[in-house]
């Protein structure tokens, strides 16, 4: 079994933490398996003692595998599954980049990175609308993909990919800083690789929601592979700490196929996904891409500032 560790608080440092929802894999029976580390993963309800920072309100999976067995999983996943998803994935990023580009101005001449691209839709999209557009992932299938597709995504981390500092006018986190092993980091990373007054963009899940307050235990986003539940607040603070400046922060939904759709509420009830799937057969909407928002994502854009604060832990 690999190992698992505890960690401080990576927003305020401390470790005065109490469980906020008990484990529901056992540390002993479960397998740093990279199958729970898919994007398309179904394994709703499926994670490790989840706690929450007395000192900050910072809720995170404590204790977890290390860091370099998480990194691991992800540099090894294949997820055939997102390939067949594409067309829910290119609407939303489309509906994505509309906003982006009232933030940061028109894209010509400017350099866009997306971090944990995985296949580059957003790369590809980002692109087509003018940007010189990188992206960057550990999966080395994800990246055989997108490179497939003549996309410019570099295999590795922010850390280990080599870009220089000051490259990006705007970075992109859709969906990733609630995977990664240190999100301070990680946002400290991004501030090196920014010019001045470049834009960062993360997006994430909201613990905080009147969604995800009123599901409880039954949040449908704790999973194996998240190891951060931000709020809108504790986000905020760590991003600020990081050096930039908060331009705003909202609820952004997406989009998503009614076939795959059946698929991800078959995870919570079986009876109901069969009703669904059987309605969505029945008048051929299997292809058919609907909006979901729920309240319980969101977006949050920032502003390089000259200095970067430093994070009360440093790298894992």
């Amino acid at each position: 079994m690999p190992e698992i560790e505890c960690v401080p608080c990576y927003l305020c440092g401390s470790t005065d933490w109490r469980e906020r929802y008990p484990a529901t894999i056992p540390y002993e029976e479960a397998a740093a398996d990279w199958s729970a580390y898919r994007c398309t993963s179904a394994g709703y309800g499926l994670h490790h003692t989840i706690v929450q920072c007395r000192q900050c309100g910072l809720v995170y999976t404590n204790p977890r595998w290390l860091g370099g067995e998480i990194l691991h999983n992800y540099e090894v996943v294949e997820d055939d599954l997102y390939l067949q998803e594409r067309e829910g994935r290119v609407l939303t990023f489309r509906h994505h980049l509309q906003p982006l580009q009232l933030v940061t101005g028109p894209p010509a001449g400017r350099r866009l990175l997306d971090v944990g691209c995985y296949t580059g839709v957003f790369v590809e999209i980002a692109a087509d609308a003018g940007w010189d557009a990188w992206g960057v992932d550990p999966s080395s299938w994800a990246v055989g993909e997108a490179r497939g597709a003549g996309l410019q995504v570099v295999e590795g981390t922010l850390a280990s990919a080599g870009f220089p500092a000051e490259h990006f006018d705007v970075i992109t986190m859709w969906d990733v800083i609630e995977h990664v092993s240190n999100p301070a980091f990680e946002l400290r990373e991004a501030h090196r690789l920014l010019r001045p007054g470049g834009t960062l963009v993360v997006h994430t899940m909201d613990i905080d929601s009147l969604f995800a307050r009123t599901m409880g235990r039954r949040w449908p986003w704790l999973m194996e592979m998240h190891l951060y539940y931000f709020s809108q607040a504790t986000l905020r603070q760590m991003v600020e700490q990081a050096g930039y400046q908060v331009i705003s922060s909202a609820p952004q939904g997406r989009y998503t196929r009614m076939g795959y759709l059946v698929t991800r509420v078959r995870a919570f009830s079986r009876p109901v996904a069969w009703v669904m799937g059987r309605v969505v057969e029945a008048v051929h909407l299997q292809e058919v891409a609907v909006p979901i928002n729920l309240g319980d994502l969101f977006t949050l854009y920032a502003r390089k500032t000259p200095w970067a604060a430093e994070s009360p832990a440093g790298p894992d």
